[in-house]
């Protein structure tokens, strides 16, 4: 594959990736935790770069997109060793989803209140493994990608 070919598939990888979390989020209605908005950002980070080597070329933009996949595959491992019992998570690693609401909202009926969303409950599992442990594993194949297309020598 040539350079360019190897940056879309980066590029469009961390896209499916930070897109399939929002759908998650938003169609699926699983609450994100503080460490599932960490794994975010550097995906957008890495599309940002992909769409800029593309644009402007240079090897730069793609050391940076594997810069971003590596930070997003380790806060995957991290969360899923957190999920898993064998780290400790941050200690802001509740979301309180009460946050934004009055006293008026918590005495109304027909506001839903959601529990608490903590960072080592598994929400959401695929043969066993956590979307934060399949973050993990596919940033690090993308972080492979990055590094292919970055010393790619066409």
């Amino acid at each position: 594959m040539t350079r360019r070919n190897l940056t879309w598939v980066a590029m469009l990888g961390s896209a499916a990736l930070l897109l399939g979390a929002l759908a998650f989020q938003y169609l699926g209605g699983l609450i994100p935790c503080v460490l599932c908005i960490y794994q975010r950002w550097p995906h957008g980070v890495a599309v940002l770069a992909g769409v800029l080597a593309l644009s402007l070329g240079g090897r730069g933009w793609l050391w940076l997109g594997a810069l971003a996949a590596a930070v997003t595959s380790a806060v995957g491992f991290y969360h899923a060793g957190v999920e898993l019992g064998w780290f400790a998570g941050l200690a802001t690693c509740t979301v309180d989803t009460l946050q934004g609401l009055n006293a008026a909202d918590l005495l109304n009926t027909d506001v839903t209140l959601g529990a608490p969303v903590r960072c080592d409950a598994v929400p959401w599992a695929l043969a066993g493994i956590s979307m934060a442990g399949w973050n993990g594993i596919l940033s690090a194949v993308l972080c492979l990608v990055w590094i292919g297309a970055a010393t790619r020598k066409d």
